[in-house]
């Protein structure tokens, strides 16, 4: 019998996995997919040559994890690379504010009424940014507190909304870059929780960097596989699981799927019946015979550009596919341009391009023309330079990853107390009322990115149990 079985090879339930079986547990992960990634994969979907990441691309969770950090990954092929400038926002006027290694860098691209006022925002956590992130992704009942004052005064910062946060700021340069960190989760600025989104993106960029992972996000799923083979776990793609009785006797099973599949799957009825799902998000990657051509300087030395004219128009946005039911008409979106310091990504000369929007969930339009209209406001001239594009709506994201529940990348609302307390209302998320079965993806704390950590987090209450006489 084995100690452990892992339904899902996404990045915590491979994290998951490797945590158990560098303890001794004996494990088995199991993947409906032909290969491992999850969230965190790399596949030519436009033309030969053309290496797209069909979720998840910047990594600035993954660099900045604890648990990613204490694994020798870099020996099993994951080479982080990293832009000129982790992110930037450009603004119609031809201007961008940016999110630089530096905080000094940062806060002069908001002009002199504000860079004092981020400093000042910034200064008091990042001294102590590698305590306060392994206490605030480990939350909550994992691990007491490392550092519970900082962890406090933080929680002072960012529990309030970030439209409150915002307000800080007396320019718009600077409400505009922040509002878009908050975008990520895609969360309405007004719900509580969100300030802190923005700060941890922030944070995480002048401690580490927003890198991309050399050949692609795969290169971070296939580390982890490599170092869990190399510690005797086995991997088995290509295997549907449709109810528990599908996997060989186990003292546990950790599920890095939906908490909807996880209850479906271990017959728990409808304890899950209160998760809610956020909004979907409509993808396209693109094949471009050349850079974007960015009017900002500084976007075009960026691995990340943020898309909104200003904090209204990303309020407006988000509000339209999370609380309207309606795709917004100047969308904000998120990009990555991986070839600004990746050139194995695309032929010689050519650029891979990422960007996504916010959508309802569920939605079945097609939002390529109001997306690009958006792109040329900032980059005149960008169709011109699009070779081919794969496009990807919510319902074509939930095919490819059953997590993605109505196109939901998160896989469930960063919004509300499920902000921080998620799948359920509980101290102890990991767990079910089926004793040997657990949850460790993105549904639980600390929530939706490529860090590993809920993985981590729920291996530990793992181990807690098959080591119980």
């Amino acid at each position: 019998m084995l100690d452990a079985v892992v339904v899902g090879a996404g990045p915590n339930g491979l994290t998951a996995a490797v945590e158990l079986a560098r303890r001794g547990f004996s494990v088995a992960v199991f993947e409906a997919r032909d290969t491992v990634g999850g969230g965190a994969r790399t596949e030519e979907l436009t033309l030969p040559g053309f290496r797209h990441d069909p979720c998840s691309a910047a990594h600035p969770l993954g660099i900045n994890s604890p648990a990613f950090r204490a694994l020798p990954l870099e020996r099993y092929g994951l080479e982080w690379l990293h832009p000129e400038l982790p992110m930037a926002h450009p603004f119609p006027d031809g201007g961008a504010a940016v999110l630089a290694r530096s905080v000094a860098e940062t806060a002069a691209s908001f002009g002199p009424r504000d860079a004092g006022t981020y400093r000042r925002l910034v200064s008091p956590f990042l001294p102590k940014w590698d305590t306060l992130a392994r206490d605030f992704m480990s939350l909550p009942m994992t691990a007491l507190p490392r550092d519970p004052v900082t962890l406090a005064r933080f929680g002072l910062v960012g529990l309030p909304p970030a439209s409150l946060l915002l307000h800080r700021f007396r320019d718009e340069r600077a409400r505009t870059l922040f509002a878009g960190l908050v975008a990520h989760v895609m969360a309405p600025l007004s719900g509580i929780g969100t300030g802190a989104v923005g700060l941890v993106f922030a944070l995480a960029a002048h401690a580490r960097g927003w890198p991309v992972a050399r050949g692609g996000s795969q290169a971070i799923s296939d580390a982890l596989a490599a170092y869990l083979k190399d510690l005797g776990g086995a991997i088995h793609t290509d295997y549907e699981v449709k109810r528990l009785d599908d996997l060989p006797p186990a003292r546990s099973y950790v599920f890095d799927t939906s908490p909807t599949a996880l209850a479906r799957i271990a017959g728990l009825g409808n304890y899950y019946q209160d998760y809610r799902y956020g909004p979907g998000v409509f993808k396209i990657d693109y094949a471009l015979d050349g850079p974007v051509p960015w009017t900002a300087p500084e976007a075009r030395r960026a691995g990340t550009v943020q898309i909104g004219a200003d904090s209204a128009e990303i309020g407006t946005a988000l509000r339209a596919a999370s609380r309207q039911g309606r795709a917004p008409d100047r969308p904000f979106m998120i990009t990555v341009q991986p070839g600004v310091v990746d050139p194995s990504r695309a032929p010689e000369g050519k650029q891979v391009f990422w960007a996504y929007a916010h959508v309802p969930s569920g939605w079945t339009g097609d939002l390529t023309d109001v997306m690009e209209r958006q792109l040329e406001r900032f980059a005149p001239g960008f169709r011109d330079r699009v070779l081919a594009r794969a496009t990807a709506g919510p319902a074509e994201l939930a095919a490819r990853n059953a997590n993605y529940v109505g196109g939901d990348i998160g896989t469930g609302a960063v919004s509300g107390l499920q902000i921080l307390l998620r799948p359920k209302l509980s101290l102890f998320p990991y767990g079910t009322p089926h004793p040997a079965v657990f949850i460790c993806s993105s549904a639980t704390p600390p929530g939706p990115g490529v860090h590993g950590m809920s993985g981590h987090n729920a291996a530990k209450a793992v181990w807690r149990r098959l080591r119980q006489p």
